[in-house]
């Protein structure tokens, strides 16, 4: 019998938990047809001798909704084994929207998500009001990968409310109001609804961003649409009030009978990590059915000549404002770099040196050395800001720097990282992109996790990165290895898999800066039985579908 592929000769992770086995995988029409030894050919073979074959990663935390615009191959995501990817996360959304009220999501989506307001404007249609239109647009930029949505609070809330959403309370009236859109959203294909109550997220005025402080009781009306339909409710939460925040979550699982999802980690101490999965195990008491996300690594703000700095000052602010090649210049004048020194000791620092990590001058970046640059500067015998400029010079400008501002104690993450219910794939892709690179982080979990400290079995780390957030999503057809699912598959290497050093290109509308991050290891992923990407390299098939909600 003749299939469409046959990958050949790998070793099969079936993303059920269970550990590698020798095999073979065939795929006709797009879905999986045979697993283990096949006999018949293929019309195209992959010759997976010495790689795992798995099913493709699901992305559970993105910002991919504006980038999807101009880069419906969904990079750098794409390039580290992703074929599905859930927007709308953190209760920022562009729909339902008003077409007066366009520019209003996306000065929101700029200052919360740092994606540039103009490119939001110019390269998205914003030829929908309603959610299920919204995910008409996207279904017409043929994605390269598969695609779900969240409908967020900030939106809905806005849609009801006008500028009364942002500081005011909802009447029952209006309660009423928003968790009828919010049902016919996920009616219309939405996988859930997602709210944000962290303070720092504002809108471009300095006013908190609609919904973050909202009444509970506007949550659990929601909350009463999305379980009935056995949709997801996630979460960005204000751990600073505790007690309300354990309460709301338990009520939010309790009142919606469905999936909770909120973004997590670890705090500096050691003992946090253990706390921390404690306390996801008592959210999950009585049969709650919560789960958390978060960074598979220390992760914050980079730093680098080719792009934040971590001083303000005058000479500080010549320096931003020069293009690359000037920058570099400058700091090869000693005169220059003594104004650095000298400003760094009186102006204002967006970063502490202490917390502040070199990510190495390897093909892979150092995301867990114990030194960090003051450290590094001691043992050099120099300031902490002449070690940033020779590291920088040295590098020819390509040296980054990371300020750990998430999961600063990797130890604490290793045991809070051993709960079943915390999965290590928090990325922000599409988000803060010109600042934070966390979009490799699958390729982080099987390099570090797995091969480097063993935390994870290759079964079980492939399980977190597949069935685990597939079941989360809702979606029954895919995260599995198996006869009569979609053929999602990744081949790979798990001797080579890991993440390269990230760069800066301006490939934004308008010629706006961001970061991606390729990888090694990959040598095919596969979206819907299609080859989307092939030695590391996309293919220009694009294969991809919105994945709507079916209650």
């Amino acid at each position: 019998m003749a299939h469409d592929i046959v990958i050949r000769g790998g070793q099969i992770v079936d993303g059920r938990g269970n550990e590698p086995v020798p095999g073979d995988l065939a795929i006709d029409d797009g879905a999986i047809t045979a697993v283990g030894t096949i006999d018949g050919s293929g019309d195209r073979e992959i010759d997976a001798e010495g790689h795992l074959v798995t099913p493709g990663f699901v992305d559970i935390h993105t910002h991919l909704d504006a980038q999807i615009g101009w880069d419906p191959d969904c990079t750098p995501v794409s390039w580290h084994g992703v074929t599905t990817a859930m927007m709308g996360n953190c209760g920022v959304t562009f729909a339902p929207c008003r077409p007066a009220d366009r520019e209003f999501l996306a000065g929101m989506m700029e200052t919360v998500e740092d994606i540039p307001k103009d490119a939001i404007l110019s390269g998205l249609p914003w030829d929908w009001e309603d959610y299920g239109g919204y995910l008409d647009a996207i279904e017409r930029l043929q994605p390269g990968i598969n695609i779900a949505g969240l409908v967020g609070h900030c939106a809905v809330r806005f849609y009801v409310m006008g500028e009364r959403a942002v500081e005011e309370l909802a009447t029952d009236d209006e309660k009423r109001q928003m968790a009828t859109i919010v049902g016919q959203a996920i009616d219309s294909g939405a996988v859930g609804f997602s709210t944000n109550r962290y303070p720092p997220h504002v809108l471009p005025d300095g006013r908190s961003i609609p919904g973050t402080y909202a009444d509970a009781s506007e949550l659990l009306e929601i909350a009463k649409e999305v379980g009935p339909r056995g949709a997801l409710m996630q979460n960005v939460l204000d751990f600073q009030q505790f007690d309300f925040t354990t309460q709301l979550l338990r009520d939010l699982a309790d009142t919606s009978g469905s999936r909770v999802l909120f973004s997590f980690g670890a705090g500096p101490d050691t003992s946090s990590g253990k706390n921390g999965a404690a306390f996801l195990e008592s959210l999950r008491e009585g049969g709650r059915d919560i789960s958390a996300v978060t960074q598979p690594r220390g992760s914050g703000f980079i730093f680098g000549l080719q792009s934040m700095l971590p001083v303000a000052g005058q000479a500080w602010g010549e320096l931003r404002r020069m293009d690359f090649d000037a920058r570099l210049a400058a700091i090869a004048d000693p005169d220059f770099v003594h104004r650095l020194v000298e400003d760094a000791k009186t102006s204002r620092r967006a970063a502490d040196p202490r917390q502040v990590f070199w990510m190495g001058d390897g093909d892979t970046p150092d995301y867990t050395s114990g030194e960090n640059l003051s450290q590094l500067a001691d043992a050099a015998g120099e300031n902490w800001v002449e070690s940033f400029v020779r590291l920088s010079r040295e590098s020819q400008g390509k040296a980054l720097f990371t300020l750990r501002m998430f999961n600063l104690n990797i130890e604490a993450l290793r045991d809070l990282l051993a709960s079943d219910h915390m999965f290590p794939i928090l990325g922000d892709a599409g988000a803060h992109v010109s600042q934070i690179m966390d979009a490799g982080w699958a390729s982080f979990v099987l390099s570090h996790w797995v091969r480097d400290q063993g935390l994870f079995s290759i079964g079980d780390a492939v399980r977190r990165l597949t069935s685990g957030p597939a079941r989360i999503l809702g979606l029954t057809d895919r995260g599995v290895l198996a006869p009569g699912l979609r053929a999602d598959v990744n081949v790979l290497d798990a001797d080579q898999v890991a993440e390269r050093q990230p760069e800066i290109v301006h490939d934004f509308p308008g010629g706006a800066p961001r970061f991606i991050q390729r990888s090694t290891g990959y040598k095919a992923t596969l979206v819907n039985g299609q080859i989307n990407v092939l030695d590391g390299e996309h293919t220009g098939v694009r294969a991809g579908k919105v994945l709507r909600h079916q209650a």
